[in-house]
């Protein structure tokens, strides 16, 4: 026995006080671990003894191993990767000892943070190696915190509000419409011309006849999607035609039938931008009827079923989530015929400091980076190497740049969400 954790907990009670046994158990067999949402409906079911005996492990060795790492880590010489789902403290944008401070910040998607923070961890340390000398003789320092998007970016958001570019990080990495093109928050920095990103050869999933994620005035950079498709309860349809597209959903049918995302804000402002853009305000209108809970995906998945008045027959999901339908699950998963609603996850550099982060910048826009956005979390790259698996019927949707830039996005937004409310009776 020892003094940390019982035998006869559970995987998530014990990754929950100590997050940095995770990758360890990881590298032991149970990589679901690794995203937040198993770990949490796998994790509860198993024990640790339970879970060592599945994989035949010896659970002397591994008992030991795990206090190793976990009093390494209270003792501080732990790999510096922070596994936790925890925030961090936001860094000084002062200067550190007489150094500049190099600011990385931003959030990743749950499924993925853990396996690019693996990839990126090995390259900082590599770079910070290998590069002494410049850092010395030009006098910086390169920091970084990459959150889990389920913590939401309203820091990111009050860094914004300050109106003060010194206390945004040198690179940015997020998805969300409202961040980065409302006017009172990043919107203003681009107008400004004092942050920018592009990408001239992108994936042909997404540069072809029917969608463009490029930015021609070379302001954003996409370097990955969160497809938005759809999870129908077929035991549930009671007649109804399967929806094969957005459309579909928005027929009085369908009237309270809808799980909206709302808990995953960056996709449900996607999913309502990308329908007001087809529908106008009539599309907004319908969608609000449609919605009968807010709900988040892995509650639909987990038992096909939903705490709420009325069940819902189709939730709009991120793709991901659909790869964790159990089997004999009466959902199914749609990828509508016109095509998953693109939630962009957006990368800006802020150019001031672009010679010193150019590296870094090129390590998310590689292809190594990109694989792991791709085969690890199911959210396709935009980088042009990588093969993001998908059939020819799998296309997206997607509001297009001129919608961006003819639109105030921030303030439109809040006029459709007001919208969305008064049809859904919020």
């Amino acid at each position: 026995m020892n003094n940390y954790f019982l035998m006869n907990e559970t995987i998530f009670d014990i990754t929950e006080r100590y997050p940095e046994v995770i990758r360890y158990l990881a590298g032991k067999g149970f990589t679901p671990l690794t995203n937040p949402v198993m770990r949490k409906m796998m994790g509860k079911k198993i024990t640790l003894e339970k879970a060592l005996a599945s994989k035949k492990l010896d659970p002397v060795r591994c008992e030991q191993e795990l206090v190793e790492i976990i009093e390494r880590s209270a003792s501080g010489s732990f790999a510096s990767i922070d596994l936790s789902l925890k925030t961090k403290p936001q860094y000084d944008t002062e200067q550190d000892d007489g150094k500049q401070i190099v600011r990385i910040e931003g959030v990743l998607p749950c499924p993925i943070r853990i396996p690019l923070l693996e990839s990126f961890e090995s390259f900082y340390t590599d770079y910070i190696e290998t590069h002494k000398a410049v850092l010395e003789e030009k006098n910086y320092k390169i920091r970084y915190d990459l959150r889990s998007a389920n913590l939401s970016i309203d820091w990111i958001i009050d860094l914004a509000k300050t109106g003060k570019k010194e206390n945004l990080p040198d690179i940015l990495l997020s998805a969300g419409f409202e961040l980065f093109f409302d006017k009172k928050l990043m919107g203003s920095f681009i107008e400004q011309k004092e942050f920018h990103c592009s990408i001239e050869t992108m994936n042909k999933d997404f540069c072809n006849d029917k969608i463009d994620l490029r930015d021609d005035k070379k302001n954003y950079a996409i370097i990955g999607v969160v497809p938005a498709i759809m999870m129908v309860n077929t035991a549930l349809l009671d007649g109804r035609k399967m929806p094969e597209t957005w459309e579909d959903i928005l027929s009085p049918e369908f009237e309270h039938s809808v799980a909206i995302p709302f808990g995953d804000l960056d996709l449900f402002n996607s999913v309502i931008l990308n329908i007001y853009a087809r529908f106008g305000d009539e599309g907004i209108e319908k969608l609000g009827k449609a919605c009968s809970t807010y709900m988040h995906p892995a509650q639909m998945v987990k038992t096909g079923k939903a705490a709420a008045p009325v069940q819902p027959i189709v939730s709009i999901s991120p793709y991901f989530f659909s790869k964790m339908i159990p089997e004999q699950s009466p959902l199914t998963t749609v990828w509508p015929k016109d095509g998953a609603i693109v939630a962009p996850i957006f990368m800006l550099v802020k150019k001031d400091t672009e010679a010193l982060t150019k590296d870094f910048v090129s390590f998310f826009l590689s292809e190594k980076t990109g694989n792991v956005f791709a085969r690890s979390g199911f959210f396709p790259s935009t980088n042009p190497a990588v093969d993001n698996r998908l059939s020819k019927d799998k296309t997206f949707s997607w509001v297009g740049w001129d919608f961006i830039y003819n639109n105030d996005i921030g303030v439109l937004l809040e006029k459709i969400k007001a919208d969305f409310s008064r049809a859904a009776g919020q």
